[in-house]
């Protein structure tokens, strides 16, 4: 259990955080340099800031978090406000998209840092997934009987490689996730659920618009 806290508090926290900042710092540059995404006002950024910060401390406060354990609702909280994060998010994608395609996008800067934001809120919100679900969650594959895998790592395949009681962090879910939005695919891990599976190809799925058709665009105006 304390080993599961020191993991939401300083690996899960800081990474929630840093999408914060990413969002926070895209909506103070649109405020001054007139960036609009689609027909959204600067502002649209930090609407997503809200449900994250609850989120952050949902996951870091410790008060808050042991509030919420001792109703037995930290999971079912965290879960649901990362579903808040991530409609979010597909939302600034859709935009997006909309923004490119009906010929709103003239800057190529504005654009590469609208959809490193998307993109990286994207990492990081599917990795919080991964972490958050496989095996039902950080606390339950701890136990000693937790539920069948979601995901096979490589040393759950290969023990002998790796160190006694090994487990996955959320470095390896965020891992598993940055490959997975990298290659369109997975790498080293495989999803054995049907929920794992869906989840990784909505993020692949995602990822390949942002990078295929926000980047495109972006390199075509920076030429």
């Amino acid at each position: 259990m304390h080993e599961a806290e020191v993991e939401s508090r300083w690996e899960a926290g800081p990474a929630v955080a840093l999408v914060v900042v990413l969002q926070v710092a895209l909506a103070l540059i649109s405020q001054d340099q007139g960036w609009q995404l689609w027909v959204l006002p600067w502002w649209a950024w930090l609407i997503p800031a809200v449900p994250e910060l609850m989120l952050l401390l949902a996951l870091a406060w410790s008060r808050p978090r042991h509030r919420l354990e001792q109703l037995g609702h930290r999971r079912t909280a965290a879960l649901m406000l990362l579903g808040v994060v991530s409609a979010a998010n597909a939302v600034a994608l859709l935009a997006l998209m909309a923004s490119v395609m009906t010929g709103r996008e003239h800057d190529g800067t504005e654009l590469l840092f609208k959809g490193i934001t998307v993109w990286t809120t994207n990492v990081i919100a599917f990795g919080l997934w991964y972490w958050g679900l496989d095996r039902g969650g950080p606390v339950r594959r701890r136990e000693p009987d937790p539920p069948p895998p979601d995901f096979q790592f490589p040393q759950m395949e290969n023990p002998q490689l790796a160190q006694p009681g090994w487990h996955p962090r959320l470095f390896d879910y965020m891992y598993v996730s940055f490959t997975n939005a990298v290659a369109f695919s997975p790498t080293d891990s495989m999803p054995l659920s049907r929920w794992a599976k869906s989840l990784m190809l909505v993020e692949s799925a995602a990822s390949a618009i942002t990078v295929l058709l926000v980047a495109a665009r972006a390199v075509n105006i920076l030429k």
